[in-house]
């Protein structure tokens, strides 16, 4: 799952020609000032039409009011920065909090109303997108991973690639849920970064690339399914791999992290008999739409309660859930019910044990978003010397060390995936025939 789940307010997913009249970082700041004030009625009166029938003022008021309880108190805002994306100004203003940095990400529409909004972990500082080092055993270079399916166009990705004479082994990959970049960046952490380059410095190839609903978000205004959102972009990339100089094509693996490990047997079978084996971190067994109301129950019960205000809130989701469930044409998270009752259909373990690849399972004992009973489903469901497990008391959803009562603050704390982990994995893969 993604790790911003709990804060998402609405993605944006429909783009058009622009005609703008008002300033947006003036349009942005009297947003966030209004929702400090507590007027959540006159920042609903800011959206666009399709923006308050998916965040209405009482959902505005539960995610905002959630923040400080997961955050601390509110500080300063910084300076917003702006830009224009296929005709939508976007406006991105830092909010400093007691525990953590997160942003505020704000797009207009031509019309000067909010077409979407959301709150999540702040950016990485520049430094952390430095090339690797003269000195490093691997160089990285662009790699765009060719359309499919019913996508309209390529998507750009990066390919760490060890020094020295090849064919290497290689890894593709797969993002957890949600729009993620090609480094999963979540506040300053990127954990597809430190694996590809921990990988990289190890001899082993590793394909990391932009998921379209971060890379095009403008493609899914309509119908689109689970596959169009993540199987065929991988399937592309494991099939691109293939024919690609320095690539042993015998030995691809797919790394799916959270939802892409949920999604990592449909991907094996779908490609053909073209992968090696499968990587599973932090992957889900269960319903997605249970697990999300799970991890939301939590969060809002981290000051030791549950007040009426939030279970208000959890109620509205519950409802929500219902309603997606049973209704293909309803919405949750800016997503349609049968892009959700897909998911839902998905059986991992049974789509692992169908591919019959070798499979190593990760999981961080620190995990408040994939659980341990989670772990326990998988253990149960993969038996026999093809399955390997590694367990990680001290590792959280990203698999970096944590400490104290897991909560979405520990986003916000700079960290890099395990050494140890990263070592597990190219261990595995080495150890493959």
């Amino acid at each position: 799952m993604n790790a911003l789940t709990a804060w998402i307010a609405a993605a944006v997913l429909t783009f058009a020609g622009s005609a703008f009249a008002a300033e947006p970082d003036a349009l942005a700041t009297r947003l966030l000032d209004q929702l400090d004030a507590s007027q959540y009625s006159a920042a609903e009166a800011m959206f666009s039409p399709q923006m308050k029938a998916a965040v209405p003022a009482e959902k505005l008021q539960a995610v905002w009011e959630s923040l400080p309880a997961q955050m601390g108190a509110a500080g300063k805002r910084g300076d917003a920065q702006t830009s224009e994306v296929d005709g939508y100004r976007i406006v991105v203003i830092p909010l400093d909090y007691a525990n953590g940095k997160l942003q505020a990400r704000i797009v207009f529409d031509k019309d000067d109303q909010v077409a979407g909004f959301l709150v999540q972990p702040a950016a990485p500082p520049p430094a952390a997108t430095a090339a690797p080092a003269a000195d490093a055993g691997f160089i990285e270079q662009d790699f765009s991973i060719p359309a499919s399916g019913n996508a309209k166009a390529p998507l750009p990705g990066t390919l760490a690639l060890p020094k020295g004479k090849g064919p290497f082994p290689a890894v593709v990959l797969v993002h957890g849920s949600g729009p993620q970049d090609r480094d999963e960046t979540i506040g300053p952490n990127r954990p597809f970064l430190d694996i590809a380059r921990g990988l990289a410095a190890q001899g082993i190839a590793v394909l990391r690339y932009e998921k379209r609903t971060h890379a095009r978000p403008q493609d899914f205004s309509g119908a689109f399914t689970l596959d169009d959102e993540t199987t065929h972009d991988a399937v592309a990339a494991v099939v691109t791999l293939t024919t690609t100089t320095s690539i042993d094509p015998k030995h691809i693996y797919v790394l799916g992290h959270s939802q892409g490990g949920l999604l990592a047997g449909r991907i094996a079978q779908a490609s053909d008999g073209k992968l090696a084996g499968l990587i599973l971190l932090a992957a889900p067994v269960r319903p997605i739409l249970d697990i999300l109301a799970e991890q939301n129950r939590y969060l809002l019960s981290l000051d030791g309660s549950i007040s009426a205000e939030d279970q208000t809130q959890l109620d509205a989701l519950d409802a929500t859930i219902a309603t997606v469930r049973r209704n293909p044409d309803a919405t949750l998270m800016n997503l349609p019910g049968r892009f959700w009752q897909q998911l839902e259909q998905v059986d991992p373990v049974a789509d692992v044990r169908s591919s019959g690849l070798p499979t190593l399972l990760l999981q961080g004992g620190r995990d408040f978003q994939v659980v341990d009973t989670e772990w326990q489903l998988w253990k149960k469901g993969l038996q026999g010397d093809r399955y390997r497990f590694h367990h990680y008391p001290a590792l959280n959803h990203l698999g970096i060390t944590s400490n104290g009562k897991g909560g979405m603050a520990e986003y916000a704390q700079p960290g890099h995936v395990d050494a140890g982990l990263i070592n597990d994995i190219a261990d595995w893969i080495k150890a493959q025939p």
